[in-house]
């Protein structure tokens, strides 16, 4: 195991919105199972640790902007540190809809139409921003998932409030569209990595990353499916699961998700002014940590049974041997007068 190998395309927020999402997923199902008596402000507690975060080292790399003024012409730095800022902005319009769904949720006295308008805004925000993101080689999948919902979202919010009768399979229908299309994406990165895995001429490299791209499309959009069936016949009352057992699935697609931070593209370089990878800057800030991150790890192989070893000889008898293969032979000596 190659330890900075792992961590050199490692993406800590990723990582860590994945991680907040599961806890508060799982939170959020034991209290509607009635299985916690929380207030919902600390059931919400993962979600404000993550906005939090992000407040914090948004902070912190517009400090070090602000102090620092020769950082700026360091590569891509205005690139980056725009993109830090327009992740600030979508951020606190999306803290907002969660304070109104918990403060909904607590008290009942906002409708869902007015608790949805942030994130109907954050949507039409979103197109913008991946148009944005597109042209300047940024990553953009918060923003890509609000941009394809918008229409999904006023759903809940005219089906939450009473304005449409419709089954909850009818108002999950953009969400259906949206995975039937990834459902033909999976299908075809599974028939790519089998049309690699019988190609001659494919690299093992290339065989191993499509095989891993399948499989972890797989874990990522199947259980997505599954949790929205589950959910739509919970909430037409098809179903007796437990809403733990409903989101079960999504517990899956989380996890897949931490691992896949790991080979992920690297975070944004402002984010609490690092200036680098987060690897590069934990070496630099912890230097102990290099004397783990530099070595490999290989598990022993098995060697098969060899019969014994001649016991090498002593250095004077090997210099002997040396000198005795270098001589030539020499001939018997002939004598013309000896008889035959």
């Amino acid at each position: 195991m190659d330890v900075h190998r792992v961590f050199q395309d490692f993406n800590p927020c990723k990582f860590t919105v994945h991680c907040c999402l599961l806890t508060f997923t799982a939170l959020l199902a034991l209290r509607l199972d009635g299985q916690l008596s929380w207030n919902y402000w600390a059931v919400f507690s993962p979600i404000w640790l993550w906005n939090a975060l992000v407040v914090l080292g948004a902070a912190v790399g517009i400090g070090v902007w602000l102090r620092y003024p020769h950082f700026r012409m360091e590569g891509d730095a205005y690139v980056h540190f725009k993109a830090m800022l327009i992740s600030l902005a979508v951020h606190l319009v999306l803290l907002m809809f969660e304070l109104l769904v918990c403060d909904r949720l607590q008290s009942g006295r906002h409708m869902w139409i007015l608790v949805f308008v942030p994130l109907i805004f954050i949507s039409i925000l979103s197109i913008v921003v991946c148009v944005w993101a597109v042209k300047h080689d940024r990553s953009c999948e918060l923003e890509l998932v609000c941009a394809v919902n918008i229409l999904q979202f006023i759903f809940l919010a005219l089906r939450l409030d009473g304005f449409v009768l419709w089954s909850w399979e009818v108002v999950f229908v953009p969400l259906w569209i949206v995975l039937c299309l990834s459902v033909v994406g999976l299908l075809y990165a599974i028939i790519f990595a089998g049309i690699l895995l019988r190609t001659p001429n494919a690299s093992p490299e290339q065989r191993r990353t499509s095989a891993h791209t399948a499989l972890g499309y797989s874990f990522l959009i199947l259980p997505i499916l599954g949790f929205l069936v589950l959910l739509a016949n919970k909430l037409d009352d098809l179903s007796t699961l437990s809403y733990f057992a409903t989101v079960s699935p999504l517990f899956v697609t989380f996890l897949t998700l931490m691992l896949m931070s790991f080979s992920s593209k690297p975070n944004n370089h402002w984010w609490f002014g690092m200036r680098c990878d987060f690897c590069t800057f934990l070496l630099d800030t912890c230097p102990c940590l290099r004397e783990y991150c530099n070595i490999s790890y290989h598990a022993p192989e098995r060697r098969t049974s060899s019969p014994p070893q001649q016991p090498a000889p002593p250095p004077a008898t090997a210099a002997a041997a040396a000198a005795k293969k270098k001589e030539k032979p020499l001939a018997p000596v002939m004598v013309i007068d000896m008889p035959d």
